[in-house]
Order: structure tokens, then C-alpha cells, then sequence
């Protein structure tokens, strides 16, 4: 099947999408439905998650295209932001979901349940410390680490040399260990006691 506006750049079918043109939305769909599912299937770690956080993030898509402003950055990028937040939104409610579960939950002991509170808790330190980054570090480290995307396709997808992918890349790892250094020890120190 021939996709009528594979042609159109993201930008022109961002806009057709404002003016209510689902094959603009579809396009954009088929070109970034993969990346975002690989997005949201990380930070959710559930399929089913994942497929909703999707879907809700295309929906803001086709809601909010008028919104998009091409100046401020790329439409992939935009679409990706949105799927990232909507997969963020996804794991606080379900985070107070288990919370307010745990309230009536009666209290069981140790092993597996404390592991798993250790790395909620640390993955919700990274969230914090990577929300501490200069915005082009931050997204060049989620497209990569959350989207699956290579060092060459962030370059071609942002529209940067690579030198300048790998450079934000490295200051932005460089600046997490900064923020979360004493991560490895406090692990250490929690299996001891």
C-alpha cells in the first residue's frame, strides 16, 4: 500500500494534522509508532503500558497540533517529548495506584519486595537527576537510553553532527555521575544490613 504523504515533511504533516487530516496523523504514526513504543516500553516495562502511553501520546498529537511550533524544535522531537510524558504519567499513577494498594496491603517480609522498593527507588533518583540536565543533554540521553535510538540517528533526527550527539551525550553522563555517585555505594551498603 502507497502512503499518500510519505513526501510531506514532519512539519507539513504536523500541520495538516492541525487541520484535522488523519492520513496526516497516520503518516506520523508509521514513521514514529516504533520509536515511541521502544520509548514508552522502557520507561514502562509493560507492553500493554506501553501501547496505551502511545496512544494517549498521539491522541495529544492530533489535539495539539496547532500548538507545534516548528521554530521551538522538530516535530519528531515533539511527538517523542509527548509519548515520554504521557509513559511518565503512566508510571506516577500507577505508582499511586501500588501505593494506595500498599496502604490496605498487609505488611509482608523482605527479599524480592525490597529489591524491588530499592530500585523504584533509584530509578525515580535518575528521573530527578536527568530532569536536572540542560534540555538538549537530557533529550539526546532519553532518545538513546529510553527511544533506542543510535548516536548516527539521533544526529540525523535532531538535525546535529554527531560530534555534537556524542559530545551532549558524554556531558550528560558525566553530569548523572555527578548527581548520582553515591548510587552504587548506597546499594552496597543496603545488601549488607
Amino acid at each position: 500500500m502507497t502512503r499518500e504523504l510519505a513526501h510531506l515533511s514532519d512539519e507539513a504533516l504536523v500541520a495538516l494534522a492541525a487541520r484535522s487530516e488523519q492520513t496526516a496523523l497516520a503518516e506520523l504514526y508509521d514513521r514514529y509508532g516504533r520509536p515511541a513504543y521502544g520509548l514508552a516500553l522502557r520507561i514502562l516495562r509493560d507492553e500493554a503500558l506501553a501501547e496505551d502511553a502511545v496512544q494517549d501520546g498521539f491522541m495529544a498529537v492530533w489535539k495539539t497540533a496547532a500548538r507545534f511550533a516548528p521554530e521551538r524544535g522538530k516535530a519528531s522531537t515533539w511527538i517523542l517529548t509527548i509519548v515520554h510524558r504521557r509513559a511518565v504519567d503512566v508510571v506516577r499513577r500507577e505508582q499511586r495506584r501500588r501505593a494506595d494498594s500498599l496502604d490496605v496491603a498487609p505488611e509482608q517480609g523482605g527479599g524480592a519486595a525490597d529489591d524491588e522498593a530499592w530500585l523504584r527507588l533509584q530509578r525515580e533518583r535518575v528521573q530527578a537527576a536527568l530532569r536536572q540536565l540542560p534540555d538538549q543533554q537530557r533529550e539526546a540521553l532519553e532518545l538513546a537510553y529510553y527511544g533506542g535510538f543510535t548516536q548516527s540517528e539521533l544526529a540525523e533526527r535532531l538535525g546535529q553532527p554527531i560530534g555534537t550527539i556524542k559530545s551532549r551525550m558524554f556531558m550528560g553522563l558525566a553530569r548523572l555521575r555527578e548527581l548520582l555517585g553515591d548510587l552504587a555505594m548506597e546499594k552496597t551498603w543496603t545488601s549488607t544490613t
